[in-house]
């Protein structure tokens, strides 16, 4: 588990260096224009430079991933942006879901060994 939960780390940290840098330095071809609500969404985040916060996350997060240096932190970070393209793929985008998903099960993979770091976060009640 331990190699899995590795090799799922690098992979992750590679996916968000490489497409969070792409949202500042545009290596990848984009399409033109993403069909309906998809793009109105994407044209939003554009024109409010929104997609600059998430990129920042996004290599910050990657890079944390990527030296094993506050791996928690950088879950955490991740986190929802990893729900946020889910759900974007799920109802605007559906034949990106596969690689939504396969972002998921990394997301999890590298969660499952640290997940004693998230433990006070699953506290019914706390004394105080």
């Amino acid at each position: 588990m331990k190699i899995v939960a590795m090799i799922a780390r690098y992979l992750m940290a590679l996916e968000f260096l490489v497409f969070g840098m792409n949202k500042f330095l545009n290596f990848i071809p984009t399409p033109p224009t993403l069909p309906g609500a998809a793009g109105q969404f994407s044209a939003v985040l554009i024109s409010t430079h929104f997609i600059y916060i998430i990129a920042v996350l996004e290599v910050f997060g990657g890079i944390l991933l990527l030296i094993n240096r506050y791996v928690p932190l950088a879950l955490t970070l991740l986190g929802p942006v990893v729900v946020n393209i889910l759900i974007f793929h799920l109802l605007m985008l559906p034949s990106g879901l596969p690689i939504a998903g396969l972002t998921v099960v990394l997301w999890l993979l590298v969660f499952y060994p640290v997940r004693s770091a998230f433990a006070g976060l699953f506290q019914a009640k706390v004394e105080g």
